[in-house]
Order: C-alpha cells, then structure tokens, then sequence
C-alpha cells in the first residue's frame, strides 16, 4: 500500500476478543473512524514515539539515526493513517512494522554497524574485569553492554527490548513482527550465549548480571 496514497479508513468495529493492545488504543481507532485524524495522530505520536525511538534504537545502535529514524517513522505513519484497519491488528503493531521496516531499510543501505568480541578493546576490557569487585560495578555494566551488541541481531534485539527496555514478551514480538514462542527462543538462547561468554572471562555468577 503506498505511503502517500492511502486508502480511505474503513469503520470496523473492534472485536469483542481483541488484544490488549487494540483495546488500550480504541479511543486513537475512534477519533480516526469519526474523522479527527489529526487529534488521533497526536494522541497516537504522544503515547508511541518513546518506544519507536526506543525500537529504532535497539536496531540501528546509534542515537542520531535512531531519532531520524523515529520521526521518519511516525511521518510514514500519518501518511498512511488513514489506511489502517483494526481488523487487520492492532494500532501499534502497525505502527511497530512501518518502524522496523524503516530501519532495516536504512540497515541495508548502510550496513548495519558491528562489535566483535575479537576487537582488541573489547577483549582488553574483558581481561580487566575478570575479577571484578564491587567498586568496578559500572564497568561490569558496559561490559555487559559490550557482549550482548556483539551476539547475532535476533538476540540482541530481544535481550534488549526485554531487559533494558522492559518490554513483556507480547510487546517485544509485536515490535519485532515474530511469534512470541520465537521471542522467548531467542531470549533462552541469549542468555545461554551470555552466560557461556562471562564464564569465559572468569566472572561471578552469571545470574547476577541477567
């Protein structure tokens, strides 16, 4: 569906089984059906661009692109308001795949950037912490930080949303447009992944840092 050419929005009423999510933004849906486009945009950009920030964030790994992205995001979003249907799914998984889609565009034309645990910084400050104490907490912290940017994009992308963002496994699917038995699979093996990498490096128990 063109982004400028969006087909007028249908009146369809929420099913009495619909998701939580559809039903935290029926009040955006209604505006909508009765017309008041710009005051649903509002109301949707006022309650989603944290967490479309946040998504594009945890995808593109660099605050700059991040907020562009964001707010090219939400712009592709008003375009094409008035062709969202809530038979369809709801408001803001809608809003979620438009923002994904827009950053893995951006990923492809630029190359996504990497961090490998091969890097001569990285492993140096793997070396220093593989004792730490408890005045070396932050580091511990940047540490961690270091080795779940260098797991594969999947995992990454879910241990991120989950744990830093804290986002429930329903809201980390519907961002990332996957199951949510995929999510908590990739979640499982991020940790396994994590684990085996701080064992490596001599550090306390694993359970401590996730």
């Amino acid at each position: 569906m063109p982004l400028d050419a969006p087909p007028q929005l249908m009146n369809l009423p929420l099913n009495s089984d619909a998701s939580e999510a559809a039903r935290r933004d029926r009040d955006i849906v209604e505006l909508m059906a009765a017309g008041a486009a710009e005051a649903a945009f509002e109301r949707l950009a006022a309650r989603y661009s944290p967490k479309v920030y946040r998504l594009c964030l945890a995808m593109l790994r660099e605050p700059a692109r991040a907020e562009e992205a964001a707010q090219d995001s939400l712009l592709r979003a008003w375009r094409a308001l008035a062709g969202y249907r809530p038979a369809v799914g709801a408001l803001s998984t809608w809003l979620y795949a438009i923002t994904r889609n827009r950053c893995l565009t951006l990923i492809e034309r630029s190359g996504p950037i990497t961090a490998s645990l091969a890097d001569e910084a990285v492993q140096a400050e793997a070396d220093e912490l593989a004792a730490p104490d408890e005045s070396r907490g932050a580091d511990g912290h940047a540490l961690l930080h270091r080795l779940v940017d260098a797991l594969p994009d999947a995992q990454r992308l879910a241990l991120t949303l989950y744990y830093y963002e804290e986002r429930a496994v329903a809201e980390v699917a519907a961002m990332l447009g996957l199951p949510e038995a995929t999510v908590k699979t990739h979640l499982h093996r991020g940790r396994q992944a994590l684990r085996g990498r701080l064992a490596e490096q001599g550090l306390a128990d694993p359970a401590l840092w996730l």
